[in-house]
């Protein structure tokens, strides 16, 4: 790990963290508290998927929408009018619109081997947006002399790596870089993410063998074709199962990788002061 201990920790000049685990449980809520100190460089994953990696899809897809409208298509052929996203760290909507739930075109379904096309799209960009860390961290550093940096990433990264692979090519880059930190849940927290999801579900990514197994037993339990599936309905239905296949995996990163701090001790922090103890004293109890 890049700090072996709690003084060590401490000690740093340059502190570097890099935070994993499901959506909800604080990795945002703590890096704004950290940006907001002032000294600390926050690189959101999501957000550079959104803007640097993904842009153009998301803005042809908007443009092909546009494209069915005799108006608007004379505009846009004639340049005569602009198409793009306004993607912010607070407004991530346009990466998940583009993902898309697969399902019935009739509720805004798409086709599964479109669904498919867009996932691995994600799956690349993300990958990328990981290996980009120690770019962001030395330009955080040179160009606006921020001395510390953190690594806001999305629940999906323990999609695309192997954490008992002691030669992963993503955890090995970003663990030379940074402090790898699960905020993990419990189940108090898992049922609230569960409710929460229930009630506004939205577009996630999903490792391709995960995602082809439950599509099938969702068809079958359902006795239902492609065509006919309810986006949503889908979606709620496998999140509870995409939280219990990702748990393990998030498990094997912090035990191999990292360290592990709870939602709970991450919901009380209040400041920079307050984070850097908590790392501190993770570190001294082994992690």
């Amino acid at each position: 790990m890049l700090y072996s201990s709690a003084q060590e920790w401490r000690d740093a000049p340059q502190k570097r963290v890099l935070f994993f685990g499901m959506s909800g449980l604080g990795k945002t809520y703590v890096s704004n508290i950290l940006r907001g100190a002032g000294s600390w460089f926050h690189y959101s994953i999501d957000y550079r998927i959104g803007t640097r990696y993904m842009g153009e899809y998301i803005a042809d897809n908007a443009k092909a929408e546009a494209m069915k409208n005799p108006f608007l298509r004379d505009l846009l052929l004639s340049d005569s009018i602009y198409i793009g996203s306004n993607i912010s760290f607070e407004n991530l909507t346009p990466v998940a619109s583009y993902l898309g739930k697969p399902g019935d075109p009739a509720k805004g379904g798409l086709p599964i081997e479109e669904y498919r096309r867009r996932q691995e799209q994600f799956r690349l960009a993300e990958i990328h947006a990981l290996l980009d860390t120690e770019y962001f961290i030395d330009r955080a550093d040179r160009l606006y002399g921020y001395s510390n940096f953190i690594c806001d990433t999305g629940g999906s990264i323990c999609e695309w790596v192997d954490a008992n692979d002691p030669n992963d090519p993503v955890l090995s880059e970003l663990s030379k870089h940074c402090l790898m930190v699960w905020i993990k849940g419990d189940d108090a927290h898992t049922e609230e993410l569960v409710r929460r999801f229930d009630r506004a579900p939205k577009p996630m990514s999903y490792q391709p063998e995960f995602l082809g197994r439950v599509w099938e037993e969702y068809l079958k339990e359902m006795s239902i074709s492609e065509g006919d599936a309810d986006p949503d309905a889908f979606i709620r239905w496998t999140y509870a199962q995409a939280l219990a296949h990702r748990q393990p995996r998030y498990e094997s990163m912090a035990r191999n990788w990292g360290v592990t701090v709870t939602a709970d001790q991450i919901s009380a922090v209040q400041s920079e002061a307050d984070f850097n103890e908590l790392i501190a004293r993770t570190l001294e109890a082994g992690g």
